[in-house]
């Protein structure tokens, strides 16, 4: 296929995937700002207003609501645009045939027609019908429930075959475990299997502890608005105010108490934190798993790699009896030589060490590795004699030899066995890394795995890989963080353990995989709780690791690049992987980091939990300064003659006391609230809204005598005056509520200090000029502006009295 018929293909089939593309164009975005019910029933009022001969009220409402959605909208189009630049760097590509040459395409630009290049850990690009196939096998338990991988194969089924029949076709939602092969890509996107029922479940990610947070609080600002807005409306109307004027009121407060700018400003607070989490190479790719970043407790992460230097490197290859051997050598050499899988850096150092001359040699046949043979055999010839050379784990080579080879001979493995578990002990736990080797004369060109039996063992194979220099620094920082690691891996009890001494772990308490496989589930959630390591781990004990963890109560991320890794980065909190991984653990993460370095994974989890921080800043501001102000109005309405403010002043005291609050996302961070981690707590907002919201009543309420038995004020003077004061003390009060430092010793970011004294003035200014004159307000005298200050001064000072007496009580 070429790219210009790929490219019309693209068009009339659309892109591969199970939901369309959404649509994030600016008149869409613009539009997405106005769908709040409380949004739409301002609209109607304004509609209202115009058939009740009030143009300039309608007027004014439609600014304050056009005004607000351009507000979101600005930082919305900015958020999504990073976020788009952001996810492009961590694209996931399928090797295609295109002009007759493989090229790597985007996933979500294959097209029937293509014909895709499968190796192990690719993921299956679209539903396929298998051209040509080695030792192909395929992950489907997404869709056929299938716990071991199936074998794939080319020929002709019946039509009606059940999916976990069809050996002749592969399907989407699926990967390579282990083999090679072609296909033609038949079907794409929805049109596949897996996106019918996908489309056929709405199929979602689960939520996470942020959307859960969010939606919660959501809750409980419905619950209170829409109390006080049925309440203040009956009352009003029963007081025989305008039955028009008092609808408007009741929801210029529901309006005023909501939070409007919530979903933009966490929108806006998630994409800044996620460009500064890039900058520290860690690429988020679903914006809510930051909060699960910030709030990760438990770490479990791989070895080789993470916490080694990840670069294999050949130590020497010995007998079973201890004595260095070249043919163990020469045959690991022509096993990697000639090796066609998935790329490994074990393979990459034995050909690095090789200096043999393969040119007489011709490989003839492969059985890749896969794992639940943990090896790989080669078929290659010589002279007229076929030779299979295998290498994978000790325990599985030795299961597929009847003999072994020594200096003076061939003696049987069963006379050998204790003296070669020995020696695999002994060098395990000097930190070696070690693989079996073994090879057979057979008569035949093509071999099976069933001739992987009455193999004569060679020896070791001793790698080693050493930590990483700094990570005992960074295990310290993790733990300074309240993040505790335990370390998953495949490799056995005695190097895990040698490992985990080596890189600073107080315990070494091990778990192996085939204890593991005996314990019910019960069991196991006892023992995660004391084990720091778990070795000769499959991986489906992964999952149930994970799993058990979860139940424990941690908050548990998990780090993979593997093809086996996948399922626990689904199961984790927080799947974290790298931008080097196979496709199938990189699509399953939400995080990707660009260097597989727990240093920047510790930066990481400090600038989500600065995004979280800076998040909650937002509803704690919010929630108590617009809770105050519309318990203070709602209480007013009660007693005065007149509405406490007009409905636009109400819609315009909102809209002055959110803008400060967009700069948020650029503010600093107490480093307390970074050490450890953080949860959303709806009875902790519940107090903290209450507590601070019935303070700022309190002050409200001696702005109203000032007004009403000192100055004397008339109804339009005690609007005006009630809206300076209510909008100075909402604003000014951010810069205490933003720390639970004192205030003056945690520094504000310039962007929210400047854009809170802009707000504070710009109050203080508008009753003295036309525009304000148009929402009803006048000027006020200079002796109720000293008022003022006095009454915002001694709020700020009662504000701070009270957040150290609360938190104190909180236990922070």
């Amino acid at each position: 296929m070429t790219n210009n018929e790929a490219q019309l293909r693209l068009s009339s089939y659309g892109y591969n995937l199970l939901k369309e593309k959404k649509k994030t164009d600016a008149i869409t975005l613009l539009l997405n700002q106005f769908r709040s019910p409380l949004v739409l029933i301002l609209l109607v009022a304004a509609i209202l207003s115009i058939f009740l001969q009030d143009p300039t009220s309608a007027a004014i409402i439609l600014a304050i609501v056009f005004v607000s959605g351009l507000l979101g909208f600005s930082q919305e189009r900015g958020a999504s645009d990073a976020v788009k630049k952001l996810l492009s760097i961590v694209q996931i590509n399928t090797t295609a045939l295109r002009n007759g040459e493989p090229s790597q395409i985007p996933l979500e630009q294959i097209v029937p027609g293509d014909v895709a290049i499968l190796n192990a850990g690719n993921m299956v690009p679209g539903d396929c019908a298998i051209i040509e196939v080695r030792d192909l096998f395929v992950d489907e338990a997404t869709l056929t429930g299938e716990t071991y991988p199936a074998e794939k194969s080319v020929g002709v089924l019946a039509p009606d075959a059940p999916l976990s029949a069809r050996s002749n076709t592969l399907f989407m939602g699926t990967h390579v475990v282990s083999g090679t092969g072609k296909a033609l890509v038949v079907t794409t996107g929805k049109k596949t299997e897996f996106g019918k029922i996908s489309e056929s479940l709405a199929l979602k990610p689960p939520e996470t502890g942020f959307e859960h947070g969010v939606r919660q609080f959501g809750y409980l600002l419905m619950e209170i608005t829409l109390v006080m807005a049925i309440v203040i409306f009956a009352v009003n109307a029963y007081l025989g105010r305008p039955i028009l004027s008092s609808f408007l009121f009741a929801v210029a407060l529901a309006v005023g108490l909501t939070p409007q700018l919530l979903p933009a400003i966490v929108t806006v607070n998630l994409a800044h934190g996620a460009k500064e989490m890039a900058k520290q190479k860690v690429i988020v790719k679903r914006l809510v798993s930051i909060e699960n970043f910030g709030s990760m407790n438990l770490l479990c992460s791989d070895k080789t790699g993470t916490l080694t230097e990840g670069k294999v490197e050949i130590h020497s290859t010995i007998d079973f009896e201890g004595n260095t051997s070249e043919k163990v050598l020469l045959y690991a050499c022509l096993n990697a030589n000639f090796e066609s899988g998935f790329a490994n850096p074990i393979d990459e150092a034995i050909r690095a060490k090789s200096t043999f001359d393969f040119t007489s040699y011709k490989k003839v046949d492969e059985i890749p590795y896969d794992f639940v043979r943990k090896r790989l055999s080669i078929l290659v010839s010589k002279d007229n004699m076929h030779i299979m050379t295998t290498k994978g784990a000790v325990q599985n080579i030795l299961d597929a030899c009847t003999q072994a080879e020594t200096t003076k001979g061939l003696v049987q493995i069963a006379d050998v066995r204790e003296q070669v578990q020995q020696r695999f002990e002994d060098l395990s736990g000097q930190g070696f890394r070690l693989l079996g080797v073994a090879y057979k004369n057979v008569p035949t060109d093509r071999i099976g795995k069933d001739q992987e039996t009455q193999m004569t063992f060679l020896g070791f194979l001793l790698l080693f890989d050493p930590p990483k220099p700094m990570i005992k620094t960074v295990l310290q920082d993790l733990q300074n963080l309240g993040i505790a690691l335990k370390i998953i891996t495949g490799d056995n009890r005695f190097v895990a353990a040698y490992l985990s001494t080596q890189v600073g772990l107080t315990s070494s308490r091990v778990l192996t995989g085939p204890e593991l496989h005996i314990m019910s589930d019960e069991a196991l959630l006892e023992r995660v709780k004391v084990t720091d390591v778990f070795a000769e781990v499959d991986p489906n004990h992964k999952e149930r690791i994970i799993l058990a963890f979860k139940k424990a109560g941690y908050i548990v991320g998990f780090i993979g690049d593997g093809i086996n890794d996948a399922s626990a980065l689904h199961a984790a909190d927080v799947g974290i992987s790298v931008n080097t991984a196979v496709d199938v653990a990189k699509e399953a993460a939400d995080i990707v980091l660009l260097e597989k370095d727990l240093g920047v994974l510790v930066q990481g989890v400090q600038d989500g939990r600065k995004t979280f921080a800076n998040t909650l800043k937002y509803v704690f501001m919010a929630a108590s300064a617009n809770f105050g102000n519309m318990f203070s109005m709602a209480g007013a309405s009660l007693f005065l003659s007149f509405l406490p403010l007009l409905p636009t002043q109400v819609l315009l005291t909102n809209l002055m006391t959110d803008f400060p609050e967009m700069a948020i996302p650029t503010d600093s961070v107490d480093s307390g609230m970074v050490q450890k981690p953080r949860r959303w707590n709806i009875k902790f907002i519940r107090d903290f809204m209450m507590i601070f919201g019935l303070l700022s009543s309190v002050f409200d309420y001696a702005t109203f005598g000032v007004l009403l038995f000192i100055l004397h004020a008339t109804a339009d003077q005690f609007r005006t005056g009630w809206f300076i004061e209510s909008v100075a003390s909402a604003t000014l009060i951010v810069l205490v509520i933003r720390t639970q430092q004192s205030f003056f010793r945690s520094k504000p970011s310039k962007y929210l200090m400047f854009a809170t004294l802009c707000v504070v003035v710009a109050t203080g200014l508008l009753p003295f000029t036309a525009l304000g004159m148009l929402f009803g307000f006048v000027p006020v005298s200079l002796t109720f502006l000293v008022f003022t200050a006095i009454i915002v001064g001694l709020y700020i000072l009662g504000a701070e009295l009270t957040k150290r007496l609360f938190y104190k009580h909180e236990g922070f």
